[in-house]
């Protein structure tokens, strides 16, 4: 798989992960349908793993899974802190690292910023503690772009996290840029438009141009051309169904567009 270098450490990560929004939110009779996508991500050479205390029982189901596959520690480890008030904010750390069983989490953001000043210097001293490896802040709109771009102005994080797609491109106008120039990794959320995407194509087929430039299904479609931007590290598709799962992870093993085939893309999808 196509791999991405985390700037503020040199370590490479596979540029196709997993997000667990909804599609992990799940009790224990759904917990195989879980372990086979985690085993499709590791058959495939993924490792991200996104989550947060927001997706109701998805680190959960995510500790007790992972707790009876091998390689447990092959994964890496991305959740979040999404509460106000530094005490809260502990204690909701404390119970992110007991549900996922784990004894130092990879990357901890601040889901959506909420009360970032008061938690960031808390995940500092967990990464002085070497408890946590990676800082991040997160959100998923564009209007909060700008604010993102401020703390990446202001503070030194390792990861940020926001919205990126076919027909989401905000991020372009400055946002991917500057995490560039700052030398700040990017986890890409909504990479399908939460499903917009694949009902705007709908049964259609993939157009021949497309196919001879190696896009094999829409997933590659809509996952190559948000890889073939630079400034991208990972991109994070939820998904539960291992089928799908499997697609996803294969993207990542495609040959990227150049800009004359991401603008081809663009208006292709803009027209139907």
């Amino acid at each position: 798989m196509l791999t991405r270098i985390i700037p503020s450490t040199g370590e490479t990560l596979p540029a196709i992960g997993l997000g667990t929004w909804q599609t992990f939110d799940v009790t224990p009779p759904r917990y195989p349908a879980l372990q086979e996508v985690l085993s499709t991500m590791q058959s495939a050479g993924g490792r991200l793993i996104d989550t947060s205390p927001m997706y109701g029982k998805a680190e959960e189901a995510l500790g007790n899974v992972i707790a009876g596959m091998p390689g447990q520690n092959s994964f890496f480890y991305a959740t979040k802190v999404w509460t106000q008030g530094a005490e809260a904010g502990r204690s909701q750390i404390e119970t992110s690292y007991r549900l996922l069983k784990r004894d130092s989490m990879d990357l901890i953001e601040i889901h959506n910023l909420v009360d970032w000043k008061t938690h960031l210097p808390y995940l500092r001293q967990l990464k002085d503690a070497g408890r946590l490896r990676y800082t991040g802040i997160t959100h998923y709109l564009d209007s909060s772009h700008e604010a993102l771009a401020d703390v990446i102005r202001e503070e030194p994080v390792d990861f940020v996290q926001f919205n990126y797609s076919i027909l989401s491109r905000h991020a372009e106008r400055f946002l991917l840029p500057l995490c560039s120039e700052k030398g700040v990794a990017t986890l890409i959320n909504r990479p399908f438009g939460e499903g917009s995407l694949f009902r705007k194509v709908g049964d259609k087929p993939l157009p021949s141009w497309a196919i001879e430039r190696g896009i094999k299904d829409w997933s590659a479609y809509f996952l190559s051309f948000i890889l073939s931007h630079p400034a991208v590290t990972c991109v994070i598709p939820a998904t539960g169904n291992a089928a799908h799962a499997l697609q996803n992870f294969k993207a990542g093993k495609a040959a990227l567009p150049d800009e004359e085939l991401r603008n081809k893309m663009t208006s292709y999808i803009t027209s139907l």
